[in-house]
């Protein structure tokens, strides 16, 4: 899915494969985790939150339907570079006042700091080299008062292994049945990412493991 030129109707589908997954391996378990606790510690209040490719935005309607069910004003910000993406993420969303797509670039984002009380990277930064990685995780943390949000996957065999039958059974797409098992290719173990998060220096963070084969962390920036 990171190629240029892929047929909008595979990718489109892709997406949507990727929302399934999402949902069903526990891609949202980690970050409502952590917003309720957050939340819980600062009493009444409201949370506005940046997504870093957001794809066809099933994380920002998770987020702002988690806020409705628990009183919590949420808004959410959508950012994705891929037109297509943007284009499906805004026709998914439009039910959703809360929630915003913006098309746009993760290294540049188009906000002015401190823009939002967190940034999140859910299923993003397995796409790029450490340098990059701490390149972004520092850019975010300019745009966020309180902290990053990292939401990804843990490199394992059985992770592999898993996700490629999954993606079989789950559709006969081939981006999909490509993407899925590269990405668990490209993830890091997780004492890997601990290296690169201590590697950018944004600030403390809890690194917690998640089953399957999950890593979920909040980088704190700026004050409590």
């Amino acid at each position: 899915m990171d190629l240029p030129g892929n047929p909008p109707a595979l990718l489109e589908e892709d997406l949507l494969h990727l929302r399934t997954l999402n949902r069903n391996l526990g891609a949202y378990r980690g970050l409502l985790q952590c917003l309720a606790s957050w939340v819980r510690a600062h009493g009444g209040a409201s949370i506005s939150l940046l997504d870093v490719g957001t794809g066809c935005g099933d994380i920002p309607v998770a987020l702002v339907e988690w806020g409705k069910r628990h009183g919590v004003p949420v808004r959410v910000v959508g950012l994705d570079p891929n037109p297509i993406a943007a284009r499906l993420a805004r026709t998914r969303t439009q039910d959703f006042p809360e929630i915003s797509i913006v098309m746009g670039n993760a290294f540049e984002p188009p906000f002015r700091p401190p823009a939002f009380d967190f940034v999140l990277s859910s299923q993003v930064l397995h796409h790029f080299p450490d340098d990059e990685i701490v390149v972004l995780l520092r850019k975010w943390a300019t745009l966020a008062s309180k902290g990053v949000l990292v939401s990804d996957l843990v490199r394992h065999p059985l992770a592999y292994a898993g996700i490629l039958l999954v993606t079989r059974l789950l559709t006969r797409n081939p981006m999909t049945r490509t993407d899925g098992p590269l990405s668990v290719r490209r993830a890091l173990t997780l004492k890997e990412w601990d290296r690169l998060f201590h590697r950018a220096a944004v600030g403390p963070f809890d690194l917690k493991r998640l089953f399957p084969f999950r890593v979920f962390a909040l980088i704190r920036h700026g004050q409590p």
